[in-house]
């Protein structure tokens, strides 16, 4: 049986691929900060499956906590096929590099890159073992072009820099079987996060060229399909999953 890691796992764009994930067969480790009741209810939604579920809390900016997280994983499950770093610190306040603080800084800078780094160099030498392995990173739009983006600029920094990172990975680990590739979510907000596709297309949403809201199983289905063992001819890409929206400039 396949087992996935995935980090921030219990709710939102994480949540649906972790239901998806376990859909398919999959065991999975899931990783949280601090939200006992989502994980609570992934619980009681999958208790009759509860043998393929684990969760482990901890801090995806800590070396430490992420190094605790793949040992819990691989002890329990004996093996790591997918990584994915679905954890990303966020500021939502928009504000320029200059009035940053310091502290703002490096918490982009370590759950949005370093983080990867970590989880990669603990689970790399389980993955080449195997001889199989997916390694899933999450970007934004035009991340692959390395654009400026307005107020937004240690989150944009550190993931134009986890574009390089994903395309080295990839090429270096190839030999062994593993791919690496980075997924794109669009402008996908409150509710939308953990929405089905059908739900959306409840709604006419005209800020997306497609006409409906992006959804959490937008971004698992695509997740899934990198995680298959025929899909080992996709490594090295960066996949947009926005309709169409021009995320990052809308504001100009």
């Amino acid at each position: 049986m396949r087992h996935a890691l995935i980090t921030a796992g219990t709710k939102g764009l994480g949540r649906k691929v972790t239901e998806k994930l376990l859909e398919k067969g999959y065991s999975v480790t899931v990783n949280y900060r601090s939200d006992e009741n989502a994980v609570q209810s992934l619980k009681e939604k999958y208790g009759h499956i509860s043998e393929r579920l684990q969760f482990v809390q901890g801090d995806v900016t800590k070396k430490e906590d992420l190094h605790r997280l793949v040992d819990e994983a691989f002890n329990r499950f004996g093996r790591i096929d997918f990584l994915i770093n679905n954890a990303g610190p966020y500021i939502f306040e928009r504000k320029k590099l200059a009035d940053y603080e310091d502290d703002e800084w490096y918490e982009m800078i370590e759950g949005n890159l370093s983080a990867v780094f970590h989880l990669f160099k603990k689970t790399i030498p389980i993955m080449r073992k195997q001889r199989f392995g997916r390694i899933i990173t999450y970007g934004f739009q035009g991340a692959e072009s390395a654009p400026g983006w307005l107020h937004r600029s240690a989150f944009s920094a550190a993931k134009v820099g986890l574009v390089s990172l994903t395309k080295t990975i990839a090429v270096e680990e190839a030999e062994y079987g593993i791919t690496a590739n980075m997924i794109c979510p669009g402008n996908i907000l409150g509710e939308m996060k953990e929405a089905t596709i059908a739900y959306s297309r409840l709604f006419k949403d005209t800020t997306t060229p497609i006409g409906r809201s992006g959804t959490g199983e937008d971004i698992a289905r695509v997740v899934a399909f990198l995680c298959e063992e025929d899909s080992d001819m996709i490594t090295g890409t960066v996949i947009e999953i926005t309709g169409g929206l021009d995320v990052i400039h809308r504001y100009r």
